[in-house]
């Protein structure tokens, strides 16, 4: 056993001791540690709320708190409408929020979002952007994608009874699962087409339906449809942790419907839809995305500015930032201030002072991640049956260990050679303390006791591991938050103060941020021409 004194010290010196690991059976020291995100920073929110912001002050028509993807997008579209005089403050040193990426040995991977769903041609404005990013074109009537950025094959396996299958839905060995499968197939489908399902949400309506999915949890929905079969709720519980970060005991009925019917549906193997929906993905995860977003605002954007106060007057609002490079306060007054950041920390800004901010932010629950990417000299030691895939799930894992996705899988590279595979761990809320707390090797021990069985030595192989904590990384659907009139007064002006934010949508999707920003947008525009 490792003593507790051992791993201290070793996590001080930025590596992890490794039990096994060299030829004598010995440790090994793995280097490593906490990347992607200045903790102390965000911390600085928890202390006493600052007094009003004073002395010289910088000026700007809008100022944008935050460069996540709602950030970036509102800021994105404020310039190319016209409106120049943009500044983004963001605390961290780079855009993008959950979904920038990384890089070990110049091998890029994510720290959060890896990916988006091939949008439909109907699917505006996300369509549209990935056209003006290049992703897409039409030829001869029709959409074509760029196969550099869909994923390539295989896309995704499970780990099923002690072999790799394609695909990640458990097969239905017994004809009770079969029906289950198919039962629960029609519901989604039925669903889809009498109340209306879609990605963008603003683009479905909102009706007594939706209201009744929304007010009971996902698994007392499936009890009342008698959908119990051990194998359906597994796979039912892990997309709702993969796309929610909460297990399907914690979502609303809404939300789990919404998983399959606003996009591909539900498909049981041998409906004739076999192949798994089409998403693109970049080495960096959706970092890629985030940087095409802020690459065009240049010097607009900030960084390392801690916002610390929010200030809504009559004519104007006055925000309170620190400069960390600087190491001083940094006064900003604008016209307009868009909050592009998680409700709660919008809500701690303004000193509770927007109503509806204050009852969303206090009701609001969101779910802790964790994320290692871990640099191995060579591909893992393989298990029978499917080849390795770029999402890698193992059926039955433990508690929010969700596998983990091929970050070299994009490069194609027949050399072989170092790559880096990224585990995703979606975690409890009560397991928030311990993430912030407990030193970077016990939660990497934690990673590769969970990927043990499907490869076993793979702490052998392992050459470094960063580890992203991501204590509040998405907000979770939990009944009754869909519908809350509180988040749809936040979705309209409140004085001077607009807000854009995944969180308005109550789950955390590419897509919803995004949207979310072009809405604050679009506001703004209007009541500047108006």
């Amino acid at each position: 056993m490792i003593k507790r004194r051992e791993l201290l010290a070793a996590a001080a010196a930025g590596t992890a001791l490794l039990a096994g690991c060299d030829a004598a059976g010995g440790r090994r020291e793995v280097p490593g540690g906490w990347v992607g995100a200045a903790v102390e920073r965000g911390h600085r929110l928890r202390e006493a709320r600052p007094g009003p912001a004073s002395g010289p002050a910088r000026r700007a028509e809008v100022v944008v708190v935050g460069s996540g993807i709602a950030g970036l997008a509102c800021a994105r579209e404020l310039a190319r409408a016209g409106i120049d005089d943009v500044a983004v403050l963001e605390l961290e040193d780079r855009a993008g929020g959950n979904a920038r990426g990384h890089a070990i040995a110049g091998l890029g991977c994510p720290l959060g979002a890896h990916y988006l769903p091939v949008p439909g041609e109907d699917d505006e404005p996300i369509y549209a952007l990935c056209e003006e990013l290049g992703l897409v074109k039409r030829e001869s009537g029709r959409a074509v994608w760029d196969e550099l950025h869909l994923c390539h094959s295989l896309q995704e396996r499970l780990f099923y009874q002690r072999e790799w299958i394609e695909g990640l839905l458990p097969p239905a060995q017994t004809e009770t699962t079969r029906e289950q499968y198919l039962h629960f197939a029609r519901l989604v489908e039925q669903a889809r087409r009498e109340w209306g399902f879609a990605v963008p949400t603003h683009r479905a309506p909102w009706t007594p339906d939706h209201a009744r999915l929304d007010a009971q949890p996902f698994t007392a929905w499936l009890d009342a449809h008698g959908l119990g079969d051990a194998q359906l709720r597994w796979y039912l519980d892990y997309c709702c942790r993969d796309d929610y970060g909460a297990p399907a005991s914690a979502v609303s009925a809404w939300a789990g419907v919404h998983y399959f019917a606003s996009r591909h549906g539900f498909h049981p193997p041998g409906d004739g839809h076999d192949e798994a929906e089409p998403v693109l993905t970049w080495p960096e995860g959706n970092g890629w995305l985030a940087n095409q977003l802020a690459a065009p605002l240049g010097a607009r954007v900030h960084p390392g500015r801690t916002v610390l106060r929010v200030d809504a007057g009559r004519d104007a609002v006055d925000v309170l930032a620190f400069d960390e490079a600087q190491h001083r306060p940094e006064r900003w007054i604008a016209k307009r201030v868009v909050l592009a950041t998680p409700l709660s920390i919008a809500d701690r800004l303004v000193g509770g002072s927007v109503a509806p901010l204050h009852e969303a932010a206090a009701a609001g629950r969101h779910a802790p991640w964790l994320v290692a990417n871990l640099l191995l000299d060579e591909a893992p030691l393989e298990r029978a049956g499917a080849p390795r895939a770029w999402d890698n799930v193992v059926y039955g894992a433990a508690s929010g260990q969700l596998g983990y996705v091929d970050a070299s899988h994009q490069l194609l590279s027949p050399a072989g050679g170092p790559l880096v595979l990224s585990a995703y761990l979606a975690l409890d809320e009560a397991q928030r303390p311990a993430l912030l707390k407990q030193d970077w090797p016990v939660w990497l021990g934690r990673v590769l006791d969970g990927l043990h069985e499907v490869h076993p030595r793979l702490r052998d192989q392992l050459r470094r591991a960063d580890l992203m904590r991501w204590g509040h990384g998405m907000s979770i659907p939990f009944p009754g938050r869909r519908g809350s009139a509180a988040l749809a007064a936040l979705r309209a002006p409140q004085g001077r103060l607009h807000f854009a934010h995944a969180d308005l949508s109550a789950y955390s999707v590419f897509e919803e941020a995004y949207t979310q920003g072009l809405r604050a947008a679009a506001e703004i525009v209007k009541l500047d021409r108006g």
